[in-house]
């Protein structure tokens, strides 16, 4: 049973403490990174039958396989991912920078040019759901922002097949390649290369613990998005809210795995008791009772406020992936919102309709991370790159500075390099 804390009667290390009881699982990676870099595809399939109990003969999904999964997904699913696609698509166009020129001074020009990445790695989980969802956020801004191949690897089920509804997802997102591989081994195979997949400049998408820990270990190697924990939901509820709405939008996220975090904050000691009951009342009808029950019972947490203003800072202090503000007004809290991945507005916006279909990407920061981390967006899949141009004269006028500055550093070098160019002319710089 989800548990009840209110502030002001016990410790403040109670109520913000964070589940930490994930395994070490960083050697076990290390190993599996080092095979996938000396053995290559070999190594590929050695840990897919391994891990996902499935031999397979060619990692990449073929053009067949693609086609035949579109067919067997019913057309109505079909409908709503190409719906959510273009939500989510024009949201993410609004990211779109711009390259930009300065020519404020006579004789320089400055500058920066935005340039996509050539190549990036879409990591989609498999295990115990599949997330067709998943495909569209991580696929669709690394498109918008002019990607020229885009990558995804997601492990197999035990007949070497992937899910259907991702692959048709992945045919609607514009996925250039897909493979047939999880865990830390795919993430290393994106990294370094095999035979068979090519080395990308990025990896993005969530993962277990395996998965979050290669990230971190290929990181220098090749880019990342963030190093993601397991899903977690904050709402901010006053005594008007709905309990069932709330406990609803609670378990949601608690049915994720668990290791998910559901916290409820709410100035109502009355709605705390009504949400924990109807929490008791909801988990018995869920496929995934179990899971959502394990998190709940060691993860989830409902913290008594006494007041609204003392809910958003203690909103801000945990960090959420996903916030709810099941408030009347919410806007007017809006502006004290400073650590959160995603913001869901009012008491008809649950958290779900972010995860599929709103626009808005899914992909968050957890585990406070939100306090310097953004959701995925275009930017992640871009870089930036300036440039400069000075004329002889712009240059004549600026160099004694460079060579204070350099100088005042100790860098004698590169004053010369400046100094050199106007050597033998008038030392008088002046206009």
């Amino acid at each position: 049973m989800i548990r009840i804390y209110e502030t002001g009667t016990v410790k403040d290390e109670e109520i913000f403490a964070r589940s930490n009881e994930q395994k070490d699982v960083a050697p076990a990676v290390t190993e599996i990174i080092e095979e996938v870099r000396k053995n290559g595809d070999t190594a590929l399939k050695a840990f897919t039958e391994k891990f996902d109990h499935a031999k397979i003969e060619n990692l990449e999904v073929s053009e067949k396989e693609l086609e035949n999964a579109v067919k067997e997904v019913d057309p109505a699913l079909i409908a709503v991912l190409m719906e959510a696609s273009e939500n989510i698509a024009h949201y993410h166009e609004q990211q779109v920078r711009r390259d930009y020129t300065l020519t404020d001074r006579e004789g320089i020009i400055l500058g920066q040019k935005i340039l996509p990445l050539a190549r990036v790695g879409i990591y989609v989980p498999g295990g115990t759901a599949a997330y067709p969802s998943t495909v569209l956020m991580d696929t669709i801004p690394a498109r918008i922002a002019g990607v020229e191949e885009i990558i995804m690897v997601t492990p197999p089920d035990r007949n070497g097949n992937i899910n259907p509804n991702i692959l048709a997802a992945a045919y609607v997102a514009g996925v250039t390649k897909i493979f047939k591989i999880g865990g830390a081994q795919a993430v290393a195979a994106l990294a370094y290369g095999t035979e068979s997949i090519p080395v990308v400049d990025k990896i993005v998408g969530p993962g277990n613990a395996y998965v979050t820990e290669a990230k971190k270990q290929v990181f220098g190697q090749v880019g990342i998005d963030m190093v993601a924990g397991p899903s977690e939901v904050l709402i901010i509820a006053d005594g008007a809210s709905n309990p069932a709405f709330v406990a609803a939008d609670l378990l949601s996220q608690a049915e994720h795995d668990r290791m998910a975090s559901a916290v409820l904050v709410t100035d109502s000691m009355e709605l705390a008791e009504a949400v924990r009951d109807e929490i008791e009342q909801q988990l018995k009808t869920l496929e995934r009772e179990e899971i959502a029950r394990t998190s709940i019972d060691n993860n989830g947490k409902i913290i008594v406020v006494k007041d609204l203003k003392e809910a958003v800072e203690t909103s801000n202090r945990i960090a959420p992936e996903h916030l709810e503000l099941c408030l009347d007004n919410p806007f007017d809290w809006l502006s004290g919102i400073r650590n959160a991945g995603s913001v869901f507005l009012g008491r008809y916006n649950p958290e779900p309709l972010g995860d599929y279909f709103a626009g808005p990407n899914h992909t968050l920061p957890t585990m406070g991370t939100a306090r310097f981390y953004s959701p995925l967006s275009v930017d992640e899949f871009v870089k930036k790159m300036q440039f400069s141009y000075f004329t002889k004269d712009a240059l004549k006028e600026d160099y004694p500075k460079v060579s204070l500055f350099a100088r005042t550093e100790g860098l004698t070098a590169h004053a010369r390099a400046v100094e050199i160019r106007f050597e033998g002319e008038e030392d008088d710089c002046s206009h």
